[in-house]
């Protein structure tokens, strides 16, 4: 009887968060342009438009924030010298299902941004040094959810408060920056597998801005990749080299520390390099589509992860390698030629032979809507969708569905808003049998349903 009780009142939260949501949005739609449609009359002959934002800043690139921060103590674009920050905060509530229903959590991510542009500073061509400091303090809000490839990019392994150093890197550009090579502590998943990176174009009125803002965390790294690839929060020392011999054409290679596959935090700990070695090459082009020219991206990669892998007491493997292929694709331009409105697409696909890793395959997909929402021309809403197949031997189930929706809101040119929708049919976590009936069979999650309101700050 208890149980029925807990579907109905699941089923009724469900109802009530659709209802409650599609108030919420209502209401926003309406307020927003009123409120701001002073400013849209000032910028109606910009050519700028569709102004997102990546939902995790401290997982898109190697600057963070807009460089604000460094000419407020005078530091200026001629000076050599970039100082960015940038704050993201989110408050998550998880209605039904998962592995701790009613649960509130929140996370608060702090980065600050150094650049040292030596060219000007000590006239030595090409060269640049950049520097990292994170501060995280967050809760479980993945685990609550039962969710294995994580609703939320935020949180990731714990410890889950950490004030560490993200990254301390020297970049060398070569042969007319077409070559360059990055030597230190940095996150290759800015450089590999990065599907919601900008495509950069002369034409702003044709350029991608980020591709998407959806914050669950397989966007910013492969599902099939999860568990080795270093990146956000755990960082790693090693060297990337891109070539880029055309406008079109990149290919890029890289070898980190990989003992981040042990679950060691590389993000917190000194460099290992001892039998584990995390290596990585990634290949693609972009390209201009039909008539009005629309810009779409190709990458395709492989990667190998060496040393002896192990879920203790099941299962031991000699190093696991996998592949790996994403695109995106500029589908629709709302005013061809005079701003970057429309709506554009993207896919993600991975696959591995791991047998230690969470996840053995991956597919990944959504579209995205920019400056659609009457004179909210730097707001984007989007959908999309994760499906992995999990790894039986860490107790999981055959795989986890996860579909996600999201409003983001430019408040001003520093300052945004994302109120986001998570729907996961198939949590993949279970809960495992009492120690009281060890031989019983774990416990499904139910469906679970979260809400999740974020806000950025970029200086």
């Amino acid at each position: 009887m208890q149980f029925i009780h807990r579907e109905a009142a699941c089923a009724i939260e469900a109802v009530f968060l659709k209802r409650y949501l599609l108030c919420v949005f209502f209401a926003f739609f309406l307020y927003m342009p009123w409120t701001y449609a002073d400013d849209a009359k000032k910028s109606n002959n910009s050519t700028k438009s569709g102004g997102s934002v990546a939902s995790n800043p401290a997982d898109v690139n190697y600057e963070t924030g807009t460089g604000e921060l460094g000419k407020l103590i005078g530091f200026t674009d001629k000076s050599g010298i970039r100082i960015g920050a940038a704050w993201a905060g989110d408050t998550n509530y998880l209605f039904c299902g998962g592995a701790k229903p009613h649960k509130w959590s929140g996370n608060s991510l702090f980065i600050l941004d150094l650049k040292l542009d030596l060219d000007i500073l000590l006239k030595i061509p090409g060269a640049s040094v950049g520097a990292q400091f994170l501060q995280f303090n967050g809760s479980s809000t993945n685990v609550e959810a039962g969710t294995v490839q994580g609703y939320n990019s935020l949180p990731g392994s714990p410890p889950l408060t950490r004030t560490e150093l993200y990254q301390l890197w020297w970049r060398q550009e070569l042969f007319n920056q077409k070559l360059i090579i990055r030597l230190g502590k940095s996150c290759p998943n800015f450089d590999f597998n990065n599907v919601i990176s900008p495509i950069p174009y002369s034409d702003p009125t044709k350029a991608i801005p980020v591709v998407t803002s959806v914050i669950y965390t397989t966007i910013f790294v492969n599902g099939s990749m999860l568990g080795v690839l270093p990146g956000y929060y755990n960082s790693a020392v090693g060297i990337t080299v891109s070539f880029t011999p055309t406008e079109h054409y990149f290919l890029t290679a890289g070898c980190y520390d990989g003992s981040g596959a042990t679950g060691r935090q590389t993000g917190i700990k000194d460099p290992r390099f001892k039998e584990y070695y995390f290596s990585i090459a990634e290949t693609g082009f972009t390209w201009e589509y039909g008539p009005q020219k629309m810009p779409g991206k190709f990458g395709i990669g492989a990667w190998n992860q060496s040393g002896l892998l192990k879920i203790p007491n099941v299962v031991t493997q000699k190093g696991t390698q996998g592949v790996y292929l994403y695109g995106s694709q500029r589908l629709w331009f709302q005013h061809p030629g005079k701003d970057d409105s429309g709506i554009l697409g993207f896919f993600q696909y991975g696959i591995n032979n791991s047998k230690v890793l969470p996840i053995t395959a991956y597919a990944g997909g959504g579209l995205t809507a920019l400056g659609l929402v009457g004179n909210r021309k730097d707001d984007s809403f989007g959908f999309g969708f994760a499906y992995s197949k999990l790894n039986r031997r860490l107790g999981f189930r055959p795989s986890e569905l996860l579909l996600q929706g999201y409003y983001q809101a430019k408040l001003s040119n520093n300052f945004i808003v994302e109120p986001v929708l998570t729907y996961i049919p198939t949590p993949g976590a279970s809960i495992p049998p009492p120690a009281s009936n060890p031989s019983a069979a774990p416990t499904t999650l139910k469906p679970a349903w979260a809400a999740t309101v974020r806000l950025i700050a970029l200086f």
